[in-house]
């Protein structure tokens, strides 16, 4: 392999790394709250709030029909004014945040969702709030399934990250159509797909070992 090969594939992963990580931390500091109150606000949990939990659900439903690949085209003069262009791995963070974030707040709804309600009510029979009961008990009892999740969001990321390759979005993707596909450098594509293949695999092995060590049960 030149050296010229390994300059790209290091360029390429840096920004493919960067794109995801960065995506990945917008995706779970605004997922999380939105689970939390998707399952909170249902019908009978502590802060039930049938009409805000409608209304969250649509527009989570409506996010998450969108394909990656038509979101990322709709959301261009989105994608301008936050980040002051539509191209390259800064402004590809944009979609693939909004691509996430209804994704995380599924996750983190289903997660919740698993908690034994029988803990709720005793720490209600105990007199604890509604906060006291999400920080003491849905979100600690949840973290192995949490952990699970974001292990989920982070590989699909990584795929999304390919994707937005196709519209000059850098990393991996775009090194792979630009060169493996526009120029037919079949050695460029197939180390691409091995990258590809190795950051999944490290990113699902280390989210099962911190979802088994976070398992209670």
């Amino acid at each position: 392999m030149s050296q010229e090969i390994v300059n790209l594939l290091t360029t390429a992963l840096g920004q493919t790394i960067y794109m995801v990580t960065i995506s990945a931390l917008i995706a779970t500091f605004i997922g999380i709250p939105l689970g939390v109150t998707l399952v909170t606000t249902s019908k009978g949990h502590i802060l039930e709030k049938p009409a805000l939990n409608k209304f969250l659900a649509i527009i989570v439903n409506a996010t998450r029909s969108v394909p990656f690949i038509i979101l990322m085209v709709a959301i261009i003069p989105l994608t301008r004014i936050i980040a002051g262009t539509s191209i390259g791995t800064s402004a590809a963070m944009v979609p693939l945040s909004i691509a996430a974030i209804p994704f995380v707040g599924r996750i983190i709804e289903s997660a919740l969702k698993e908690v034994d309600h029988g803990l709720i009510e005793a720490a209600q029979s105990l007199g604890a709030s509604p906060l006291q009961i999400i920080w003491k008990v849905l979100i600690p009892e949840a973290m192995s399934g949490i952990a699970l999740g974001l292990t989920i969001t982070v590989i699909n990321l990584i795929g999304y990250s390919a994707m937005a390759g196709a519209i000059g979005g850098g990393g991996l993707g775009d090194l792979a159509i630009r060169y493996g596909y526009q120029r037919f450098r079949g050695d460029i594509m197939l180390m691409t797909v091995i990258i590809l293949i190795i950051m999944v695999q490290v990113v699902q092995g280390l989210g099962d070992y911190v979802a088994h060590r976070l398992n209670k049960r």
